[in-house]
């Protein structure tokens, strides 16, 4: 956003200007001539609102889902972060004498398991596993498949070509199949798991970036970057990364969701996170013979990971609507 001047009934009349849409208006009083609005602007833009001035945090304010979305995310994430001050028991601790105790009974808010060990406390200890995975599993995805992206995209041709085939390879196998063959290739283990998420991850965001890329490459601004001689590696970063910065954004936001409930599905299947260690699928495999005689051990984790994943979901979407500056307020 920046200030523009238009005329009115006033000699001078300041008018902030937010995307195609006029936000404000403030009318400069005593100002004689031209360079005297201008000298004013910088201070008015100061006394302007923060959602003004900051049209993308006003669009995610006013998206209240969204906002849920982020809180959920953000508690969960300090509770993993400060696990040792919030968690009230070592969640590896076992008293045989109270396992498969209920919510609220022997001291335990969510009950214990079937070790007699804090349901509550081993959530939160598990968050810590699950978030790391989806974050860095998003990240180390991000990181290989927006470049190989925007070259397909941009260069075209038998680049393209080779790469989208290699790509319809990958989407020719559903996500978690893929996965499994690539642990079980490497062997069971949290690190194996986050190069099996972040291998199966890769196509998702290639595919996006290249759309993205084909929708730019052609527009002015990059037409303009081509004539005055700047090199492809140059316009990449300069040109079209910042227009499909939006989408790298989304897209990441939203992958985090997916790559927590997949870890968390390969934990379940014992190729993830191993015993004793707490990770929110892992619970969930553990318990799974109990759900008709104490569904709490089984219920609750799965309700967490439910919770988490539409929290991310959430705040994606809102996240998305907010940096789409085509969307009508």
């Amino acid at each position: 956003s920046r200030p523009g001047l238009a005329r009115s009934a006033h000699p001078f009349r300041l008018t902030w200007h937010v995307g195609r849409e006029t936000r404000s208006f403030m009318v400069v009083s005593g100002a004689r001539t031209l360079a005297e609005v201008r000298g004013a602007a910088p201070v008015l833009a100061e006394q302007l609102p923060f959602s003004r001035r900051h049209p993308v945090v006003w669009r995610l304010w006013r998206r209240k889902l969204g906002l849920v979305g982020l809180g959920i995310v953000v508690v969960v994430a300090l509770a993993a972060v400060f696990a040792p001050w919030v968690a009230p028991h070592d969640p590896l601790a076992q008293d045989l004498k109270k396992r498969f105790a209920g919510p609220g009974t022997a001291g335990y808010l969510l009950g214990a398991d079937a070790f007699g060990r804090d349901i509550l406390s081993r959530l939160i200890y598990g968050g810590r596993i699950s978030l790391v995975v989806g974050f860095s599993a998003s990240i180390v995805a991000l990181g290989v498949g927006v470049p190989l992206g925007m070259i397909s995209g941009y260069r075209g041709g038998w680049v393209d070509g080779f790469m989208m085939r290699i790509v319809d390879v990958l989407l020719a196998f559903p996500y978690i199949l893929l996965a499994i063959v690539i642990v079980g290739a490497l062997g069971p283990g949290l690190r194996n798991t986050l190069i099996a998420v972040s291998v199966t991850s890769i196509p998702f965001y290639l595919r996006i970036m290249r759309s993205a890329v084909l929708a730019v490459k052609g527009l002015t601004f990059v037409e303009a970057a081509r004539a005055i001689g700047a090199s492809d590696g140059r316009i990449l970063r300069t040109a079209i990364l910042p227009a499909i910065l939006p989408y790298v954004i989304v897209s990441f936001s939203i992958s985090v969701g997916w790559l927590i409930l997949e870890a968390a599905g390969l934990s379940f299947l014992g190729l993830g996170a191993q015993p004793p260690d707490a990770e929110w699928g892992s619970m969930l495999a553990e318990h799974r013979q109990y759900i008709t005689i104490h569904p709490h051990t089984v219920y609750i984790p799965g309700l967490i990971i439910l919770i988490v994943v539409i929290g991310l979901n959430l705040f994606g979407d809102a996240l998305r609507d907010a940096l789409d500056v085509t969307l009508k307020e």
